[in-house]
């Protein structure tokens, strides 16, 4: 769908982003960067997810100075908490516990850098209603493994998608990469254009 006019490289080592980068036809180099996601004291959620996605693209870029780096952080927010990826099964069981029959958000930060200079940020928020989730359910869920990677202990992609009532806004975001408005600017930086553009 998109020709890459610009060498891009993806902060990331998330399984998810590679694949929604991909399903749109873009290629590009991972470069796995080692920022610490702790809060800062005071920190919005939402600045939080902005900050980490400036560091995280910031550090790609420098490990690949030619390319457009993107960097992304996504976490989930409830009653204005900040549910990272739990600790273990146990904090998993916990998280999903509080989530069910309850709405929350999904913060995205997302940032493009180059050279070591962020050309542009933005953090996309998506809402989401759980139906209410039984104990049983919960306990099985987590028994898979899926939850442990995850912000706020699952993935909309996977087997939660089944607790998943109502989303408004970004699926893609819930995913882990706010894919229409990561192409957007994209597309305004002239690092990609799409398939059958003039050079």
């Amino acid at each position: 769908m998109y020709v890459v006019r610009h060498p891009l490289v993806l902060g990331s080592g998330s399984p998810r982003r590679r694949e929604l980068l991909t399903l749109v036809g873009l290629s590009f180099e991972v470069h796995v960067t080692d920022v610490p996601e702790e809060p800062l004291d005071g920190e919005a959620p939402g600045e939080h997810a902005r900050r980490l996605a400036r560091d995280k693209a910031r550090a790609a870029s420098l490990a690949a100075p030619r390319a457009i780096a993107l960097g992304a952080d996504t976490i989930v927010v409830l009653d204005g908490e900040v549910l990272g990826k739990p600790r273990d099964a146990a904090d998993a069981v916990a998280m999903l516990t509080r989530l069910s029959a309850r709405p929350h958000q999904v913060l995205t930060g997302f940032a493009l850098a180059e050279g070591g200079n962020v050309r542009c940020s933005d953090v996309v928020r998506t809402e989401v209603d759980f139906r209410a989730v039984s104990a049983r359910e919960i306990e099985a869920y987590v028994a898979t493994g899926e939850p442990l990677d995850k912000a706020g202990g699952y993935g909309i992609q996977g087997r939660a998608a089944a607790f998943v009532a109502t989303i408004r806004g970004s699926y893609t975001n819930v995913v882990g990469l706010p894919l229409v408005e990561v192409l957007e600017a994209l597309l305004e930086l002239g690092a990609i254009a799409p398939h059958g553009s003039a050079p």
